[in-house]
């Protein structure tokens, strides 16, 4: 069993002021992997102090010399990447494609902020004026428990490029995850007071930074529920915000698609990284005149999908990242019932032989109407909820009419169709036939979903303030 106990405070790594712990517990078996102690507001306030003072100096720091600390941390953290991968299919449950794949896009991170940072233009003119995009200061970062490094390295990589310091809260849940990485980032030799990581709860960490008078901007991924307090809080002290929230994405698979692939790939999306993902498609739109060949189709896929140990290769579905997480589907899978949808496959109770985890059966409800709590709130796990549509105008009118608007998803042999359709949805990403990643095109959310964006060029820009000098 693993002890952290020390935060990572002006390049190094100290014993915190705060005294509270959190039990790190394995969720595929429930035992105890480690113990990590939580910090306070005087932790929050030692960080933020030392994230200030290194602002000074690396606010004027060099493009050459950001790339440079940039390329530094992507070779500390590939060293690592075995270690990465293994560390949080353990403490996460993530399965091993996708826990694999995240730690690829954590240390892609580096190179893609890299290639934006060159190109990027921080001096420009509108009319007669010199406009110049300066750093916006010292920026706090909170992020989840699933994807936790991954949103760590695209957010510090990104304020890196903007001439920012930062001060991190990760998810207590993360802390193993979170020890790995801060060890590549020490060994990457930052400038002191450049990074600094602080381990805590939202209601106590969370809080002091997003009240802290020094911060000056706000990176947070996760619910919309904590988003929107977040935003409150940080209207004391006029801070920027950029917020990345939750998803409920339509994928509508038009009819003049192959529905035998179409509908096995929308299964397997809706429950892309156990179904803990804010941009998977968890509502299937389908024409209502095929839906009984959907149903076939989909419940053949869904009982193809391996939900299992997340350390095995074939698993596609791991466990829940906690028992509350677990109630919390179960919760939402008895709601569709009672609802009145129809359960295809799957629902309450633990997969058969897995009752020492948070492992829920991959489930799919069918018939569904687009008003059901299933269909309109975020659920976070593998359920899934079909609903039929008469025409095009409706199948729009149906993905639109959601609180959400992060990711859509359309599936049709006419391209030039499909992408019709994609103008017309309120997301602030849309993938045309399959799941497809940019890291240099902006991503962040309409209405709900979020504020700002993340990502290349668009991304760097919410870490800047232009400055207009008139001469």
């Amino acid at each position: 069993m693993k002890s952290i106990n020390k935060g990572y405070i002006n390049g190094e790594f100290v014993t915190l002021h705060g005294s509270a712990t959190f039990d790190l517990i394995n969720p595929t078996n429930h035992e105890q992997l480690g113990v990590v102690t939580l910090g306070d507001e005087t932790d929050v306030q030692q960080a933020v102090a030392a994230a200030k003072q290194a602002f000074k100096s690396f606010s004027r720091s060099s493009i050459a010399d950001r790339v440079q600390l940039l390329e530094n941390l992507q070779a500390a953290v590939s060293k690592k990447e075995k270690e990465l991968t293994e560390v949080m299919i353990q403490e996460y449950g993530g399965t091993r494609q996708f826990c694999a794949m995240s730690v690829q896009m954590a240390i892609s991170s580096f190179s893609s902020m890299i290639e934006t940072l060159q190109a990027f233009e921080f001096q420009r003119k509108a009319g007669h004026t010199l406009v110049q995009l300066t750093p916006v200061g010292v920026v706090g970062i909170i992020t989840p428990w699933n994807a936790s490094n991954n949103l760590i390295c695209n957010k510090v990589a990104t304020a890196i490029a903007a001439g920012c310091t930062v001060v991190v809260k990760p998810s207590e849940m993360s802390a193993l995850q979170t020890q790995v990485l801060v060890e590549c980032f020490h060994e990457a030799g930052l400038p002191k007071g450049l990074f600094n990581v602080v381990n805590g709860l939202g209601n106590v960490v969370g809080s002091a930074i997003t009240n802290h008078p020094d911060i000056a901007k706000i990176s947070f991924t996760g619910s919309t529920v904590t988003g929107k307090l977040i935003a409150k809080s940080a209207v004391d002290t006029v801070k920027r915000v950029t917020l990345e929230l939750g998803g409920k994405s339509p994928n509508i698979i038009l009819d003049d698609a192959d529905f035998e692939k179409a509908i096995p790939m929308a299964i397997f999306g809706a429950y892309m990284n156990s179904g803990q993902a804010c941009v998977a498609p968890t509502r299937l739109l389908v024409p209502k005149s095929r839906l009984e060949e959907v149903n076939q189709l989909a419940k053949a896929a869904a009982e193809q999908v391996v939900v299992g140990n997340p350390g095995n290769d074939s698993t596609n579905v791991g466990p829940m990242v906690s028992g509350k997480q677990f109630d919390r589907v179960q919760q939402y899978i008895q709601v569709g019932l009672e609802e009145g949808a129809t359960l295809l496959t799957g629902g309450l109770g633990k997969p058969a032989g897995l009752e020492d985890g948070n492992f829920v059966k991959a489930t799919v409800f069918t018939d569904v109407k687009n008003n059901m709590r299933i269909a309109q709130e975020e659920i976070f796990g593998p359920v899934l909820s079909i609903i039929p549509y008469e025409n095009e105008e409706e199948a729009i009118s149906i993905a639109n009419d959601t609180t959400y608007g992060l990711a859509a998803y359309i599936t049709a042999a006419d391209e030039g169709r499909a992408i019709r359709l994609a103008s017309q949805i309120e997301a602030g990403r849309v993938c045309v036939n399959g799941f497809k990643h940019d890291p240099l095109a902006p991503f962040g959310g309409f209405k709900q979903s979020g504020i700002g964006r993340e990502f290349g060029a668009y991304g760097l820009e919410e870490y800047l303030e232009p400055k207009s000098i008139l001469v």
